[in-house]
Parts: structure tokens; C-alpha cells; sequence
């Protein structure tokens, strides 16, 4: 529960420090006093928005730190989900806002992201503003409820889990459908690229290959001329006059051996013989290369018209597919079989899938039926607990039914809508709470399911405010007796902000708002009353600005009556 509250420069606060004692409390004052202040600085460090307006004027930065007491709340496992410390008995939330925007959350002085500083708060404190009661128009927050009353939260995750997987299959069935459909329309063409490419069948580096030979093969009788006489410089060969001339390879071979002729008497030629004795064997080699090029050239029209006719192919696929070379035709038609087996694994994957939404949906359904029994159950503890309240807030004729009706589909909370329904008088049939209930009506409802919910949810710390708004005198002092019974177990910690005095009374402890003006500025302070303090409070609210001596006497009896 919430044992004390530090507040420095926020809006009219320049400094608060404040106990908060254990029980039933209530906070008064004087409207605008600033109560909506310090509800808004609690809201800060439960998670709120921050925002800059927030801090006092010339101030750097604004501070609220919150000191809770929660020994016996079992909340280990949020502590460790947030990897932080756990302390047993005490938890110290604080919330940080500079002037330049930036914001800073604590958790026992260890800093931690906004959702991590709400997610421990949700556990310790519940703000019931004076806007919450139109969540009982929301459908969800009925639901919610009943599932809190049922206290089946472990199978309400299993359902919603499975609920998940069975959405997120159903994303992947229609992406994997849509893209098969355009696949599916584009097979035939895609199937004839294969098929031509295939036919064809693009060779590495084929083009350099094609262009060479068929250069060759166009140039064949030129080349065999060129070849055959360097054949002939190379080997020599037979004049006409039948006098053999003279080859190069024969003018080296002589030159080697006129040169060992004198190598003895002239040492300095050895190394000259040493180099023409290996270009005699390297132009050897050279000659019978080029007589094998020669005898293999042959001028070949069929040949050369193969070739060339193989290149135009070539070049017409290439411009096709908007590609430079064969490699990347090579390439194209493993990316466009890569597509088409694309299509048979779809249609695989797309029957898994269906068949994995089917098997999902029969275990959503089981869990969705056990949701419904608890829920059917728990409706009924709601009506019986939400009529006693309501007639113990004076509307004795009042009917309250949770109706739950099954659904066909599935939904992210099982197979079940509830609704709310009500009646104020006998003669009426209930309809939907949020058609008929007024304001004062829905208070009542409100507070009664709040009672209920709270102990069901362990929440150390329940503010209330002005969760009165609408009614008056009896009713109020018995919405004040609910809110009492709530904490009188001493586990909750209840605190009313009120603007009646029928309620005012009741609490164990009683905090005043105030404002005081120094000439400069106008600053907001809060004080925990004593007994005289309280009666002349109470007097006030009675009375208004004139207290007088009845209004006192009458603020004794409604202490003394509590």
C-alpha cells in the first residue's frame, strides 16, 4: 500500500511530503484546490504521460516518488520479469520530468523504461478516475470482469496464444494464396522461358567461343595461306627448280653447329649456343603447332552457318531477357526454376497451413468451452454480489444480469460477448446497462463491481475519485460504508476523494487539499487532519463558508456515526 508521497515542482506543488495511512482515507477541499493535481502526479508514477506543462514555472525539472509497502502481495515474478531487485517489504516508485522533455522512471532507484515503471504499478495501484465509469459501456471491460471474478487468467493466456497463432497462420495463408494466384498466372509464360532456355542450353563463356570460331571459320582460306607459309619459312620447302630452299628452323640448326665448330678456340660463344640450341627446340615446337592449326583449317559453309546461326540465337536471348552474356541466361533459367518449384512448395506449404489452422482451431475451441463454463459460473457470483451492493446503496428494485451469449467464430478472447444488463425499478426489463443506467446509478454499479474486482486482484492500493459523482445523503454514506468494508480486511488501502461529507466521515483518515497564496504565487499543500480539523471540515462541506455551531454538531454526529 501506499505509506508516503514526495512531490517537488509539479504544477502549483512546489514541495509535498505526505504519510498515507493504512485502511479507508479520504481527500478533500475545495474545488480547484488541486486534488486533480495530486491524482495527476500519481498518475505520473503509475506510468502516465509526461509532460512538460507539468513542471512549476522556472523549475528544471519536476519529481514524484511514491513509497509502497507490499509486504504479503506476492509480486516476485514481476520483479524478476523486469529483471530487477526484489525487496520484500517495500517498493519505491519515482518518476522524473525535465524541462527539456525528457522523462526518467525508477524502480528502487534502479532506472527502467516507462512500460517496465507501469507494469509494477498496475500491481500496486488502481486510479478510479472520474472518466472510468464509462468503461462500463465498453463491452471488453465487462468481459474483463467476469474473467477476473472466474480467476482463469493462466487459461485465458493459453487461448489467447493459440488464438494468436491461429491469426498469424491465417496472414501467412492469404500472403502465400495471393502470391500463388499471381505465380499461378504467370506459370505458362514462365514454364515457355524454361523450356526455351533449356532447349537452347547457354554454355559458359559461349559467346567469346561462338565469336572466335565463327571469325575463324569466315577467314578459313586466309588463315590457311598465312599458316601454311609460315610452315614453309619455318621447314623450308622445294622450289620449282626442284632446289630446296632453306627453313628457319635448318638456318638455326647450322648456325648451332658452325658456333660449337669454334666454341673450343672461342669460349665466348658457348653462352650464345646455349640460347640459340633452345630457339631452335621452341621453333620446332612453334612449327608443328602451326602445321596442326593448318591441317585443321578448312573452309566449311555448313559449319560457319551453324555457328552463326548459334550466335544469333544466343544474342536473340540475350536481348530477351535484357542480360549481357550466357552466364546470365545461365543464371536466369535457375531463378525461373527456382520460381516454378516455388509454386509445388506453396501448395505444399498452403495445405500445411490450413491444415495447422484446423488442428489450432479445434484446441481454441476446447479452451474457448472451458473459458465459457467459467465465465457461465462467474456471472452468476457477479449478479448475487452486484445486487447485494446495489441494494445496500439504496436500489432495493434493482436488477443486475451478466448475459453471455456464445458465438459462432473465434475470438481474441474466446466464443463469448457479455452484457451488462439493468433496471432501476420492478416494472422494468434490464437492458444494456449504458442504455439505462444515469449517472448516479452507474456509480453505484461501478463501486459494487470495484469491491468485487480489487480483493479478486490483490491491488494493495485503490484511489477513488469522486466515484460519488451523482449522488447523495443515504446513498452516499452507504457507498462510503462499501468503500470501508473493502478495506477492513486491512490487506487494501482505500482512498476516497470526495465532495460529500456523508463519505468524508467514514474514513479512518482524513486529508485536506488547500491552496495558499504568498502574493507572488499560488501554491498547492495537502495535511492530514485531526479530530477538531476534521469536524470544522466536515462543517464546511456541510455548511459551506459559515461554519456554524449546528453544522459542527452535526459534522460530531457524522463522525461519531461512522
Amino acid at each position: 500500500m501506499l505509506t508516503h508521497l514526495t512531490i517537488n515542482n509539479y504544477v502549483l506543488i512546489e514541495t509535498l511530503d505526505i504519510d498515507f495511512a493504512a485502511g479507508f482515507s479520504v481527500m478533500t477541499g475545495e474545488t480547484g484546490a488541486g486534488k486533480s493535481i495530486i491524482l495527476g502526479a500519481l498518475g505520473l508514477l503509475a506510468g502516465g504521460r509526461a509532460d512538460t506543462g507539468s513542471i512549476m514555472p522556472g523549475a528544471a525539472k519536476c519529481t514524484v516518488e511514491g513509497f509502497f509497502n507490499i509486504d504479503g502481495y506476492d509480486l516476485k515474478n514481476v520483479f524478476e520479469e523486469n529483471e530487477l531487485d526484489y525487496e520484500p517489504t517495500e517498493c519505491i516508485l519515482r518518476r522524473e520530468v525535465s524541462s527539456n522533455g525528457k522523462s526518467r522512471a525508477f524502480v528502487n532507484d534502479s532506472p527502467v523504461n516507462v512500460s517496465a515503471l507501469r507494469q509494477i504499478a498496475l500491481r500496486l495501484l488502481d486510479i478510479h478516475s472520474q472518466h472510468s465509469n464509462l468503461l462500463l459501456e465498453n463491452p471488453a471491460f465487462q468481459l474483463g470482469i467476469i474473467d477476473t471474478v472466474a480467476g482463469h487468467q493462466d487459461l485465458l493466456n493459453q487461448y489467447r496464444e493459440c488464438y494468436a497463432r491461429i491469426v498469424e497462420a491465417k496472414r501467412q495463408l492469404k500472403e502465400l494464396e495471393e502470391n500463388l494466384a499471381k505465380r499461378q498466372s504467370d506459370e505458362d509464360y514462365l514454364r515457355y522461358q524454361l523450356d526455351q532456355l533449356d532447349e537452347f542450353k547457354p554454355q559458359p563463356d559461349e559467346d567469346e567461343e561462338l565469336k572466335q570460331l565463327q571469325s575463324a571459320l569466315s577467314h578459313a582460306e586466309d588463315i590457311k595461306v598465312a599458316l601454311s607459309t609460315i610452315d614453309a619459312l619455318l621447314n623450308g620447302n622445294d622450289n620449282d627448280d626442284g632446289v630446296g630452299s632453306m627453313g628457319a628452323i635448318d638456318a638455326l640448326r647450322r648456325s648451332s653447329q658452325t658456333m660449337q665448330q669454334i666454341a673450343n678456340v672461342y669460349p665466348a660463344i658457348e653462352e650464345y649456343l646455349n640460347r640459340l640450341e633452345s630457339a631452335v627446340i621452341e621453333v620446332k615446337d612453334i612449327a608443328g603447332d602451326i602445321y596442326s592449326l593448318a591441317e585443321d583449317i578448312e573452309y566449311n559453309p555448313a559449319r560457319l552457318q551453324q555457328v552463326t546461326e548459334r550466335l544469333d540465337q544466343l544474342y536473340s536471348l540475350e536481348q530477351k531477357h535484357h542480360v549481357g552474356s550466357s552466364e546470365e541466361l545461365i543464371v536466369l533459367a535457375e531463378d525461373i526454376r527456382s520460381r516454378l518449384d516455388a509454386l509445388t512448395n506453396s501448395e505444399d506449404n498452403i495445405k500445411a497451413l490450413k491444415q495447422q489452422i484446423d488442428e489450432e482451431s479445434e484446441q481454441a475451441k476446447r479452451l474457448a468451452g472451458k473459458l465459457s463454463e467459467g465465465r457461465i459460473k462467474a456471472s452468476k457470483q457477479v449478479e448475487k454480489l452486484v445486487a447485494e451492493s446495489i441494494t445496500a446503496m439504496d436500489m432495493p428494485a434493482a436488477i443486475f444480469k451478466a448475459n453471455i451469449e456464445k458465438t459462432e467464430e473465434l475470438l481474441p478472447t474466446g466464443m463469448d460477448n457479455v452484457t451488462f444488463l439493468f433496471s432501476a425499478n420492478k416494472n422494468m426489463s434490464p437492458r444494456p446497462l449504458a442504455e439505462v443506467a444515469s449517472g448516479g446509478e452507474m456509480s453505484r454499479v461501478m463501486l459494487a463491481l470495484k469491491a468485487l474486482t480489487s480483493k479478486q486482484m490483490n491491488l494493495p492500493t485503490i484511489i477513488f475519485d469522486e466515484i460519488d459523482t451523482g449522488v447523495s445523503g443515504k446513498v452516499a454514506s452507504s457507498m462510503a460504508q462499501i468503500m470501508a468494508q473493502m478495506s477492513s480486511a486491512g490487506s487494501q488501502q482505500v482512498l476516497a476523494i470526495t465532495h460529500l461529507p456523508q463519505i468524508a466521515a467514514k474514513g479512518d483518515a482524513h486529508y485536506f487539499v488547500y491552496k495558499e497564496d504568498d502574493g507572488n504565487r499560488t501554491l498547492t499543500h495537502i495535511k492530514q487532519l485531526d479530530q477538531e480539523g476534521r469536524i470544522t471540515e466536515l462543517a464546511h462541506m456541510l455548511s459551506g463558508n459559515i461554519v456554524t455551531d449546528a453544522a459542527k454538531e452535526n459534522a460530531r454526529q457524522l463522525l461519531q456515526g461512522k
